[in-house]
C-alpha cells in the first residue's frame, strides 16, 4: 500500500512531466480504458456463465 508521501511524490512527478493542462486529458483516456476493460470482462463472464443449448456442436456430439 502506498503511503501519503509516496502518493504526493507521484503526483508531483506527474505534474512536472505533463503539466497541469495535460492531466485532465490523461485521466479521461485512463477512464475510457478502464471502462472498456470492465465491459470486456463482463462480456467474458457472461459468455462463460451462459448455459449451453442443444444447438451447440459440443452438445450434439455428446448426444451421439
Amino acid at each position: 500500500m502506498l503511503s501519503t508521501w509516496e502518493i504526493i511524490a507521484i503526483v508531483a512527478v506527474v505534474l512536472l512531466l505533463f503539466g497541469g493542462a495535460k492531466i485532465p486529458e490523461l485521466m479521461r483516456g485512463l477512464g475510457k480504458g478502464v471502462k472498456e476493460f470492465k465491459n470486456a470482462q463482463k462480456e467474458v463472464e457472461d459468455a462463460i456463465n451462459e448455459p449451453e443449448t442443444k444447438d451447440t456442436p459440443t452438445a450434439k456430439n455428446e448426444e451421439k
